[in-house]
């Protein structure tokens, strides 16, 4: 880290990156950006404090009483389907002493009882019960209720907003209509939950989703089997407001190359990789959807949930299918993070501040780098 970027405030750190200029003439974001606590900070309170993040999944919440329970940016999260089939958002945090209401990932009740001193919320988030609090002056259980969240379902998909009235600029409209238009023609929604995996890797979660928006540049060298199956020369990417997708063809059968396990798994006409700001991405080949949810644990560390989906009848009869098509993603995703960890390493050397974009490929990385900075300023 350069003396020049440590003796930066945060805000000179921010307006360092131009936005404005066009692909042929951008830089990417700073190298400090990656390792700044500060820039950490403002993305904490200015990015997923105020974007949609998706918590959980639509069949978590299916019934009225069920549960699930999440952190974004810190704050305790609470998603709850009421007894009239409202799915609901609250601050998972007790009026009382601040202590989790709901514990587990995702469950059935009633009520809603936090575990400390038993006080209790309906499903509506309204206060319901106070053990042993009679007397108590100028207080209305009516005025402290869980403080209620934007949440909106996209099967099989739910996001929440920490902003109570997110401005039009954090509209779920925004974020989600370019990827539910385009995906409904795969039925995703159709699609059944399998498995989950989940990686810790030593980069910022800015370099994870920058391997993953590089147009496909990488995959030829990183990623050789996934590489024999699509149609490099195809590939290609569409940009929206708060969204952007990759597209590629796969290779006729008879031009597919390299190992059979994923000439088996990753088949189709198009292989579509979804990216919706800041952190979630979509990976959509025909009959098979991986998402991937990367949470900053730290300015070089990330965790990465890697959720499967599957047919119903694939998931009913068909596991060794299934097996060969995790164990396939898995191969992938080691494959970057070895080069993410590289790249995070790279980011510090005094001999790197910013690098430049490929015209061919990487718009959807600039794309990215735009969004962000748009955020941070404001």
């Amino acid at each position: 880290m350069s003396f020049l970027a440590s003796s930066q405030t945060t805000k000179e750190k921010i307006i360092q990156f131009n936005l404005d200029l066009p692909l042929e003439k951008a830089q990417t974001i700073p190298s400090s950006w990656y390792f700044d606590q500060d820039v950490a900070e403002l993305e904490r309170k200015n990015v997923f404090s105020r974007s949609w993040q998706m918590v959980g999944r639509s069949d978590q919440v299916a019934l009225p009483g069920s549960f699930l329970t999440a952190d974004i940016a810190g704050e305790p999260v609470l998603v709850v389907r009421d007894e009239e089939g409202i799915l609901r958002a609250f601050s998972n945090v007790c009026r009382h002493r601040a202590a989790r209401v709901m514990e587990q990932e995702c469950g059935q009740a009633q009520r809603l009882r936090c575990r400390y001193h038993g006080w209790t919320y309906d499903l509506t988030g309204k206060l319901k019960g106070t053990p042993e609090f009679a007397g108590v002056e100028n207080f209305a259980k009516e005025d402290n209720g869980l403080p209620p969240l934007q949440v909106v379902e996209s099967k099989p998909f739910i996001f929440v907003n920490l902003l109570v009235n997110p401005t039009e600029g954090e509209d779920s409209h925004s974020l989600l209509q370019n990827f539910q238009e385009q995906s409904q023609a795969l039925s995703i929604d159709k699609l059944q939950f399998f498995d989950r995996r989940e990686y810790t890797i030593n980069c910022n979660w800015k370099v994870f989703v920058d391997n993953f928006l590089d147009g496909g540049y990488h995959v030829n060298t990183v990623h050789p089997g996934l590489a024999g199956v699509i149609d490099y020369s195809g590939y290609h990417s569409k940009l929206h407001s708060k969204s952007n997708v990759q597209i590629s063809p796969f290779r006729s059968s008879e031009k597919q190359k390299g190992e059979a396990a994923t000439t088996s798994v990753r088949s189709g006409d198009y292989a579509y990789y979804w990216w919706l700001f800041p952190n979630f991405m979509v990976n959509l080949y025909s009959g098979v959807m991986d998402t991937n949810l990367v949470l900053p644990l730290g300015v070089d560390r990330c965790r990465v949930i890697f959720d499967f989906y599957f047919p119903t009848e694939q998931v009913e009869g068909k596991q060794d299918h299934i097996k060969k098509s995790i164990d396939v993603s898995h191969q992938i995703q080691q494959e970057d993070i070895d080069i993410c960890e590289e790249v995070q390493r790279g980011l510090q050397s005094r001999s790197f501040d910013t690098g430049r974009f490929s015209l061919k490929r990487e718009a959807t990385g600039y794309h990215f780098h735009q969004i962000l900075a748009q955020y941070l300023k404001t």
